[in-house]
């Protein structure tokens, strides 16, 4: 069987003397594993559209549970990740953790697209890297179902607190006079920007500006909240502090 399918190399690793296994997410089939022969050839037709980060429109050949690549070519290469390693570093962070979230053969219409923006929007320089990280974070728990419960207090109900704390375990808040557990700072402009993140359109994700001890408390949350929810550790993640 052959399909025809657009998808973002997020991971390729070197196998036998030519070829590279692929980790691919798709919008249609959710992530899948392709193996695309001769990938590494010199001339190889393959070799662009098979990079790591690379959008690519895609011909595979399913048999006996196995893809093979058998055409491609390249539709977005995100240009402005190649010269910058900072840029680079935070690309690869995005495709390890939509790695680890997505589930072979089982798509989420919301997944691709929010990767493909993000890098597109850290390629060109929409908003800076460190409003990109955390925006792109919060979002990923939102769609994946670890939607934190931000719109009020869990004890009082007090819906607008000056100073909210949030668990990061439970994904609750508590206003500062409620609170009987440790959490994460939150102020009520850092607040007010989680909120934004996990409901707004899509579209509109960057469309917000924090500056100041509101992002770093932002930034604070959203990665702590991720790690905590997921459970794991990253390498890109620890590779990329490491470059900043």
């Amino acid at each position: 069987m052959y399909i025809n399918t657009m998808g973002l190399v997020l991971r390729e690793t070197k196998y036998k003397e030519s070829s590279k296994i692929l980790t691919v997410l798709t919008a249609e089939t959710g992530k899948l594993t392709v193996s695309a022969r001769g990938a590494m050839r010199k001339n190889s037709k393959l070799a662009a559209a098979t990079q790591l980060l690379v959008f690519s429109e895609m011909t595979l050949f399913h048999n006996r549970d196995r893809w093979t690549l058998t055409e491609a070519r390249s539709f977005e290469q995100f240009t402005g990740l190649r010269y910058d390693i900072e840029k680079l570093a935070l690309g690869s962070y995005i495709a390890e953790l939509a790695e680890a979230v997505a589930d072979e053969d089982s798509p989420n219409p919301d997944l691709l697209p929010l990767c493909l923006n993000t890098l597109y929007a850290l390629s060109e320089d929409i908003k800076e890297i460190a409003l990109i990280k955390p925006a792109f974070e919060l979002r990923l728990m939102a769609i994946t179902g670890y939607t934190p419960l931000v719109s009020h207090c869990e004890v009082c109900g007090n819906e607008e607190p000056e100073t909210a704390l949030l668990n990061l375990t439970g994904g609750t808040i508590r206003c500062e006079k409620c609170s009987a557990y440790e959490g994460v700072r939150l102020s009520s402009s850092s607040l007010q920007a989680v909120k934004y993140i996990i409901s707004c359109d899509p579209k509109k994700l960057l469309s917000f500006n924090l500056k100041g001890e509101a992002l770093r408390e932002l930034s604070s949350v959203a990665e702590g909240y991720l790690l905590t929810q997921l459970d794991r550790k990253f390498r890109t993640l620890e590779f990329f502090k490491g470059i900043q």
